[in-house]
């Protein structure tokens, strides 16, 4: 029996699909779908997603985007639409707002404080 990587390799890919980035899910699944609606047959791989199915190429394209960690964790699953929904489940209140990420940066930067003497680089 095959692994999903294994599958993942023979297929290989055209262009590498978008990258998942962990503060980003919602983004990422927009753009994933979209990227999987311009392949051949794109609607039946969504299809796939959105249902039951298996579909190999469906799963690679999803599995191609993921960093390693959540690969790790979704590798597994049998059909996209079950590494579909892991990952969903695993990003779960990851998102975050520009104005949410600046206000961190910024008790970040007001809670550093320099050390006389103390070189920074």
């Amino acid at each position: 029996m095959t692994t999903l990587a294994e599958h993942i390799i023979v297929a290989g890919a055209e262009n590498h699909p978008p990258m998942l980035e962990k503060s980003m899910y919602d983004t990422w699944a927009s753009r994933k779908r979209l990227f999987i609606k311009g392949k051949k047959h794109g609607r039946m791989m969504l299809d796939s997603i959105d249902n039951d199915d298996c579909d190999v190429q469906a799963t690679n394209i999803i599995l191609h985007g993921l960093p390693l960690d959540v690969y790790a964790l979704v590798n597994h699953q049998e059909t996209a639409k079950d590494i579909w929904d892991k990952v969903k489940l695993l990003m779960k209140g990851t998102e975050l707002s520009y104005p949410e990420r600046k206000c961190r940066l910024y008790n970040l930067f007001d809670k550093f404080a320099s050390i006389q003497g103390e070189a920074l680089w």
